[in-house]
């Protein structure tokens, strides 16, 4: 009898050849591959000293991250004070090594200081990989003594020489009451700086003072008997971010809505975009695709841990107000850049008379 040659043992030697080939170039595919991350340490690189409130928002959110991060790396800060964030901002653009182990977490004063062309900045803030921020809301407030009797914008616009507290020139508090009074249209208005944040409460109290504009939320923790005892009158809201109606002054007119035109309503945004960039946490340029995903993709996991509030409340007193990778970048990349937005942004915040309208 005759038998035919069966091909199997040809046929098996090739399967077992491709199966060999694949073991061979995909064995992370098949066998698990160990995550980039695990043993790995991640630096934060903070433009702030140790122990303030920036500092505190991070320390919030970094076990979430850690958690969210595929193999857990140890994370840990490295504090760079120094130029309102510039410094830090320019070693991690033009120091860091982009292999996603180095990161930055900076106050959005880095960010301003590079719109408005100020000295030092040897980066680029479009070329930063935003990762997301926990803390990006504000509304301000602008009050003044119900003593006073000016409690309407008709009266209070036709008071001249009020006494505006704020703590130096340059400090959010000092630039946002400069908005509301240059917006409102305040008659030679006096700024007075140099307090320390709760001094302007006191100086105020006192009579040495007249106004102020003050963070919306810490006046309610801090202040609440103003409203509840009726010492103070409000006059306006400004919003960040627009339209964020806050539940106790969703009553006062926005600022936005006292704006002439374009370009002041442009100036506006420019304020409202340095605010809501929050304390972002950022990349250098160059880091690879997938670790970035990695980290965009911990990020938002860790912003959504219900975790993660309970913890920034305990350690900041704030409720936290999360911006997304993605809305990170979009709020820094809608921030006006017109030269003459810019120029006039740098009249209203500096030292001297506020120009004409």
């Amino acid at each position: 009898m005759k038998f035919k040659r069966s091909n199997f043992g040809l046929s098996t030697a090739l399967i077992f050849a491709a199966l060999s080939a694949t073991f061979s170039f995909f064995p992370a595919v098949l066998f698990g591959q160990t995550p980039f991350y695990q043993g790995k340490i991640i630096t934060i690189v903070q433009g702030r000293e140790p122990g303030d409130a920036g500092d505190m928002r991070v320390k919030a959110i970094l076990p979430f991250i850690q958690k969210h991060v595929p193999g857990n790396p140890t994370i840990i800060s490295e504090y760079m004070p120094g130029g309102g964030g510039r410094k830090a901002a320019n070693h991690v653009y033009r120091n860091v090594k982009p292999d996603g182990l180095t990161l930055g977490n900076l106050g959005a004063g880095f960010i301003s200081s590079a719109i408005l062309g100020e000295t030092g900045v040897q980066y680029d803030i479009d070329k930063f990989v935003y990762l997301g921020s926990p803390y990006s809301a504000a509304h301000y407030v602008f009050i003044t003594k119900r003593d006073l009797q000016i409690g309407n914008l008709e009266k209070l616009r036709a008071h001249a020489g009020l006494r505006i507290g704020a703590q130096s020139v340059g400090h959010t508090i000092y630039i946002v009451g400069r908005l509301f009074a240059w917006i409102i249209g305040l008659k030679e208005p006096n700024f007075i700086t140099a307090y320390a944040g709760n001094e302007i409460d006191v100086a105020l109290m006192r009579g040495e003072l007249d106004a102020r504009a003050q963070a919306a939320d810490w006046l309610l923790h801090r202040n609440r008997d103003w409203l509840d005892k009726q010492l103070m009158d409000f006059h306006a809201i400004f919003e960040t971010p627009k339209g964020d109606k806050h539940p106790q002054f969703s009553h006062l007119p926005e600022l936005e809505t006292l704006a002439r035109s374009e370009r002041e309503r442009k100036m506006l945004a420019m304020q409202r975009g340095f605010r809501l960039a929050g304390s972002p946490f950022f990349l250098p340029p160059g880091v690879p695709k997938e670790r970035i995903e990695l980290l965009q993709e911990a990020m938002r996991k860790a912003l959504s841990d219900p975790g993660f509030s309970r913890e920034f409340k305990k350690l900041t007193g704030d409720d936290p107000t999360p911006l997304t990778p993605e809305a990170n970048e979009k709020a820094v990349r809608d921030i006006p850049r017109e030269p003459e937005v810019i120029e006039l942004f740098k009249k209203i915040i500096g030292a001297g008379p506020l120009p004409a309208r």
